[in-house]
């Protein structure tokens, strides 16, 4: 979307003009401006008038399709590969930690290291939320052992299918993958030791939902670890009147108190957020959504870095009581 429109920001008339079609097609969006009735697309010129429902599936639909593309992006002498080693680095990853998981599994995705502070036993079943092309699964299978299971749940389609290649080439006989959206996890209750997920729940609409999913599979006594996205400040203004689907996404992240509580609310006990550092565009970088902000909105990068400055990587641990 060009800046310019994004500056006019509106209608060129009244909203029964401007939307007499809120489906969002190329076609209606090309007679509406033939028209001069509508500066910009039906979704950023018109007052909103989808259901919650419509709404959250059209979010689903740009983080699939965004997270489709990196799935199947080539590692090439481009350097994309070195590029996800850098930034993985820079979250806390060891070498030897990225030397130890298939080729192609670490995308340099995610905004922590769950896995280095969950303290993970032989053994234990855990949960990977949002798991990719299988980075973090991979990383606690190996601390589970043999005898423990990794289960990962991502909506993705050719990120399983990247993943499940990743684990049958590397022998990964302890790790399974599992199409499903994290807001109904395809899980039994009472059935992990551990959740953990690296900078995913920030992108869901329901978050309260998801921790409530993630309460209901833990086995009492259970814990969460979870790298993730919040808000210190309100994100600034040019970053609110961007287009709401995208920006959604990037800035589908809530305020840190509010993010919190979440947590507090599905039923954990003890939680604790273990590490929280400013958010870093260097991290950031080599995501998919990041850059469809940056290429789909026409936000100039010191307004993208502005709306960085607002937000936090936390790292947050709960439990589930143990007679729940």
């Amino acid at each position: 979307m060009k800046a310019e429109i994004k500056k006019e920001n509106a209608c060129c008339a009244p909203a029964n003009s401007c939307c007499p079609d809120t489906s969002g097609t190329a076609k209606v969006e090309e007679e509406n401006e033939k028209e001069g009735a509508c500066c910009a697309p039906v979704s950023s010129c018109c007052p909103d008038t989808r259901d919650a429902a419509t709404m959250e599936e059209e979010l689903r639909k740009i983080v699939r399709d965004n997270y489709a593309k990196a799935a199947t992006r080539e590692s090439s002498c481009c350097g994309s590969t070195d590029r996800a080693q850098k930034v993985s680095k820079k979250l806390g990853y060891s070498e030897e930690e990225m030397g130890e998981v298939p080729d192609g599994a670490n995308l340099g995705l995610g905004c922590g290291n769950p896995t280095a502070l969950a303290s993970l036993k032989v053994g234990e079943t855990v949960l990977d939320l949002g798991s990719g092309a299988g980075f973090d699964c991979f990383l606690a299978a190996n601390k589970v052992g043999k005898d423990g299971k990794v289960i990962g749940v991502d909506m993705t389609s050719e990120m399983l299918a990247k993943a499940r290649d990743n684990a049958r080439k590397a022998g990964y006989d302890n790790v399974e993958f599992r199409l499903g959206e994290i807001e109904n996890l395809p899980l039994a209750d009472n059935s992990v030791d551990v959740v953990i997920s690296n900078c995913v729940i920030n992108l869901v609409p329901n978050k309260r939902r998801v921790f409530a999913e993630t309460f209901r599979v833990l086995k009492p006594s259970g814990r969460l670890m979870i790298s993730d996205i919040v808000l210190l400040k309100e994100l600034p203004e040019s970053v609110k009147n961007s287009d709401q689907a995208y920006v959604s996404c990037i800035a589908g992240a809530v305020m840190k108190d509010e993010y919190l509580g979440g947590v507090k609310l599905a039923g954990f006990h003890d939680i604790e957020v273990m590490k929280e550092s400013s958010f870093s565009l260097d991290c950031a970088d080599n995501d998919p959504i990041v850059e469809a902000v940056a290429e789909n909105t026409g936000l100039a990068s010191e307004e993208i870095e502005e709306a960085a400055d607002s937000m936090a990587s936390i790292m947050v641990y709960g439990v589930k009581p143990a007679n729940s």
